[in-house]
């Protein structure tokens, strides 16, 4: 689903119009950047949990050449489903 069906449906479901849920919908991804960013968690009961970790510093190879490549360490977003998101899945 691409954003501008996020928001229709957004919309439909809550009665509003497409520019406030648009506004919601910015507002709800600019607050957990924001805290992702700070090293938080963002959690949704009953969707799943958004975090933050470092992946370490390792050894890779250069596909082409084979030779030898540093990949250095970084910061990256974690999702973890909950168990009620996973068991929609299912049916």
């Amino acid at each position: 689903m691409k954003k501008n069906k996020l928001i229709e449906h957004m919309a439909v479901c809550a009665g509003i119009s497409k520019a406030s849920a648009q506004k919601a919908l910015e507002g709800f991804l600019e607050a957990t950047s924001k805290s992702l960013q700070n090293g938080n968690k963002v959690s949704l009961a009953g969707f799943g949990t958004w975090s933050v970790y470092e992946r370490s510093a390792r050894m890779g190879r250069n596909p082409k050449t084979n030779e030898p490549l540093a990949i250095p360490a970084k910061n990256t977003i974690k999702f973890k489903a909950s168990p009620q998101l996973l068991d929609t899945l299912q049916s």
